[in-house]
């Protein structure tokens, strides 16, 4: 019978003074937001749960703060945001259904087969809202 050697995790203090959270995608400031929350130093696996449910595919990361440039009303919106989607009059009696599919967006990480794996929901969407009669 063969013994194995298990992987010694980094201490607290390897985390913060070689930032090793920044491995996981932590910023520096969410890392003190993490030790606030808290009230002292994440072990590695904390930094880990941190890191994923900060992620883009959980929290919007990187989407969030650019979505939130767009109008949500207005004479242009023909339907705000709802379920990840909206409807936005492009004039000459035309409209473009914009949608994020909140469950297969990895585009941050994978530009190229993010969005292709999305396609098959943003076609059903898209074919839905087709049959609506739009007040353009």
């Amino acid at each position: 019978m063969s013994q194995t050697t298990a992987a010694k995790e980094p201490t607290v203090q390897q985390i913060a003074e070689q930032k090793i959270y920044k491995q996981f995608g932590v910023s520096d400031s969410e890392y003190e937001l993490i030790c606030g929350f808290m009230g002292r130093q994440p072990n590695y696996t904390e930094i880990g749960v941190f890191s994923v449910m900060w992620s883009e595919h959980c929290a919007y990361k990187n989407s969030k703060p650019l979505l939130k440039r767009f109008p949500i009303s207005g004479p242009k919106v023909l339907m705000g945001p709802g379920e990840g989607a909206g409807i936005v009059d492009i004039g000459d009696n035309q409209a473009v259904v914009f949608k994020i599919e909140s469950h297969n967006h990895p585009s941050a990480v994978e530009p190229y087969q993010g969005p292709q794996r999305a396609w098959a929901a943003l076609s059903a969407t898209s074919s839905r809202w087709a049959r609506v009669r739009l007040p353009c």
